[in-house]
C-alpha cells in the first residue's frame, strides 16, 4: 500500500494497547501518520503491548476509560481518522458482568461516535466481530446474515454496531463498521482459543479445552489490520458493515491438533468442565463470505492457517513467561 496518503495525516486509535490494536498502531506509523494511541488507564502508568513497542517513542499516549465522555471527546479533538477498536472482549466473563460490557462496549462506543461528530472527523472504523452473527444459518455468512445474541458480549456489539449505523443514517458522520472473525497472531492473550492451546501445549502437552466440536473462520493479525487501513480509505466503505475472514473453517479438535503436531507433541486433548459455555449459548458455526471485503476494499488474506500458526507458535515460545499456562483464563 502507498504510504502518500497516510504521511502526517492525524490518527485516533482506541484500545492501542491491545492485541490487533497495538499491531495496527504500529502498521500506522510504518505508514507515516501521526498517531494519538487511546489505552486503558491503568495505576502503574502501562501502556499494555505499546509498552515494548520499539514504535512507542513516536506515539502520543493518551490513558483513559471509554465511559469518561469528556475525555474521550479530548481524545478525538483535531483527528481526520478514529479507529474504534477498544471493547471488552471476553465472553465468558460477559455472563459474570454483562453491565460492564455495556457500559464499555455500548455507552464507551455512543461516547466516540459523539466525540467523531462533534470534531468533524473525516472517517471512524467501528470494530465489530463476527460473534454479532450467533451460529451460522446459512454458509458462508455474508454481511445480510441475521445477527443473533448469544452471549452478552454479543448483545454489547450488536448494539455499539446499531449505533455507528444510527450515526451514518441519522447524521451522516463517516462509519464503516469491520467485522473480523477470529483473529489471532503475537500477543493475543490467553482467553483466545490459538494461544491458550500452544502454551498447554508447550507446557505439559495435555490440552484442556471446552467444546471441541464449534468451527471457526481463523485469520493472522497482519491480515485483520491491513482490512482495517484499507476500510479508512475506501469511500465507498462508508455506512457499510464489512466482513473480514479467510472462507475456511476448523473445528476446535482439528485445531488442536494442528498445533499439537506442529509443536512435535503427543499430548492429548481433553474437555474440561469450567471451560464450556452455558448450554444454549455456544456459537457452534463461523465461516465468512468476504466478498464485500474483496470488491469493496481489494482485499483478501495473505497469511494462510498454517503459515499464521507457525509466526505465532514462534513468538509464543520466546513469550512464555507472561502465560498462566495451569490457570483458565476467562
Amino acid at each position: 500500500m502507498s504510504t502518500s496518503m497516510w504521511q502526517g495525516k492525524r490518527v485516533l486509535v482506541t484500545g492501542a494497547g491491545g492485541f490487533i490494536g497495538s499491531h495496527l498502531t504500529e502498521r500506522l506509523v510504518e505508514l507515516g501518520a501521526t498517531v494519538r494511541a487511546f489505552v486503558h488507564y491503568r495505576g502503574d502508568g502501562s501502556w499494555g503491548w505499546l509498552d515494548t513497542s520499539p514504535l512507542k517513542e513516536e506515539l502520543e499516549v493518551v490513558a483513559g476509560d471509554l465511559a469518561d465522555r469528556d475525555l474521550v471527546l479530548q481524545a478525538v479533538q483535531g483527528t481526520e481518522v478514529v479507529f474504534h477498536l477498544a471493547a471488552l472482549i471476553a465472553i465468558p466473563y460477559s455472563y459474570q458482568a454483562p453491565s460492564s460490557f455495556v457500559q464499555t462496549n455500548v455507552v464507551g462506543t455512543l461516547n466516540v461516535l459523539q466525540a467523531a461528530r462533534a470534531g468533524g472527523v473525516g472517517r471512524v472504523v467501528h470494530t465489530s466481530t463476527s460473534e454479532v452473527y450467533g451460529t451460522a444459518q446459512y454458509v458462508p455468512m455474508d454481511e445480510a446474515h441475521p445477527l443473533q445474541a448469544q452471549s452478552p458480549y454479543a448483545a454489547s456489539k450488536i448494539g455499539a454496531d446499531k449505533l455507528a449505523e444510527s450515526f451514518w443514517r441519522s447524521y451522516e458522520l463517516p462509519v464503516v463498521t469491520i467485522r473480523p472473525f477470529n483473529t489471532f497472531g503475537p500477543r493475543q492473550s490467553a482467553r483466545a482459543i490459538i494461544p491458550t492451546i500452544i502454551t498447554q501445549g508447550l507446557g505439559n502437552g495435555t490440552v484442556r479445552l471446552g467444546n471441541l466440536s464449534p468451527k471457526r473462520d481463523l485469520n493472522y493479525v497482519s491480515d485483520t489490520v491491513e482490512g482495517f487501513v484499507l476500510a479508512a480509505t475506501v469511500p465507498e466503505a462508508v455506512g457499510r458493515a464489512i466482513n473480514l475472514g479467510s472462507g475456511r473453517e476448523t473445528s476446535i479438535g482439528e485445531l488442536a491438533r494442528m498445533i499439537l503436531t506442529r509443536l512435535g507433541k503427543a499430548g492429548a486433548v481433553e474437555q474440561e468442565a469450567q471451560r464450556l459455555r452455558p448450554q444454549g449459548s455456544e456459537v457452534e458455526r463461523l465461516l465468512a463470505d468476504t466478498t464485500l471485503a474483496q470488491q469493496l476494499l481489494g482485499w483478501k488474506p495473505a497469511v494462510s492457517l498454517e503459515e499464521g500458526l507457525r509466526r505465532t507458535i514462534e513468538w509464543l515460545e520466546e513469550h512464555q513467561t507472561l502465560y498462566r499456562t495451569q490457570q483458565y483464563a476467562m
